[in-house]
């Protein structure tokens, strides 16, 4: 290859969650994905992550290129670090940790919502004041949401589905209002979706950043196990 960013790099392992979003989009959210050569990514209005296969090029670079748009666009990156090709800028490198749920305890919650196109609104608004993560306004038909209302029937917490590698399942947009923090919404919620996803059939997991050690203290006494670390970094399209 002829730059450095070109050199061929592969993952660790063949495990679906070693590559989550490439192994879900060219998988069973396939019908999620846009695809152009050897780059893919959710549909826009779904969620913002694109994927790059393990052995990685110049030519999958390119692809990802046209597929965000072209020159000055920009691609949202979930997975394994990257090298870019010289010419792409990184707008954006946020060090996460990924955890394995085989171990975690699961629990259907009698008093958790089942979430619709309906409650969408509210459920942006909380993302919006919580920053969970990236939340667009399809993401809620990529699986099951659950949620707590207040006695007013405010939206204060929720929990979801994303990311479905082959025989697994993410664990994502874990939220709680700030005044209702400290009474374990969250925790019930991820058990709650947890058992829709294990009587899927599938194992549950979930990503967080690094640095949020808050969120790695609770999953860790819920049962998660952390299994690798990997990259959420953005790059402009030169």
């Amino acid at each position: 290859m002829g730059s450095a960013a070109g050199r061929v790099v592969r993952d660790v392992s063949d495990h679906p969650l070693d590559n989550p979003a490439w192994n879900a989009l060219i998988g069973p959210q396939a019908d999620l994905a846009e695809r152009r050569g050897r780059a893919v990514r959710f549909r826009p209005d779904v969620c913002p992550f694109a994927a790059l296969p393990a052995d990685v090029d110049d030519a999958a670079w390119a692809d990802l290129a046209a597929l965000a748009g072209g020159a000055g666009s920009t691609a949202v990156i979930a997975g394994p670090e990257r090298i870019p090709p010289a010419g792409w800028t990184s707008v954006m490198s946020l060090p996460g940790v990924q955890f394995d749920g085989s171990g975690m305890a699961t629990a259907p919650d009698p008093e958790a919502l089942v979430l619709g196109p309906d409650d969408v609104p509210e459920m942006l608004d909380l993302v919006e004041r919580t920053r969970p993560g990236p939340f667009r306004p399809a993401t809620i038909t990529i699986g099951t949401y659950l949620g707590f209302r207040d006695t007013s029937g405010a939206l204060i917490a929720m929990a979801g589905e994303r990311m479905r590698p082959p025989g697994w399942t993410e664990i994502s947009a874990v939220c709680t209002d700030p005044a209702h923090r400290g009474r374990g919404l969250a925790t019930r919620l991820v058990r709650a979706v947890g058992a829709v996803i294990r009587d899927r059939g599938d194992v549950p997991f979930l990503h967080t950043t690094r640095d949020n050690t808050g969120a790695i203290r609770v999953y860790e006494a819920m049962g998660f196990v952390y299994r690798r670390s990997l990259q959420f970094a953005a790059y402009q399209v030169p």
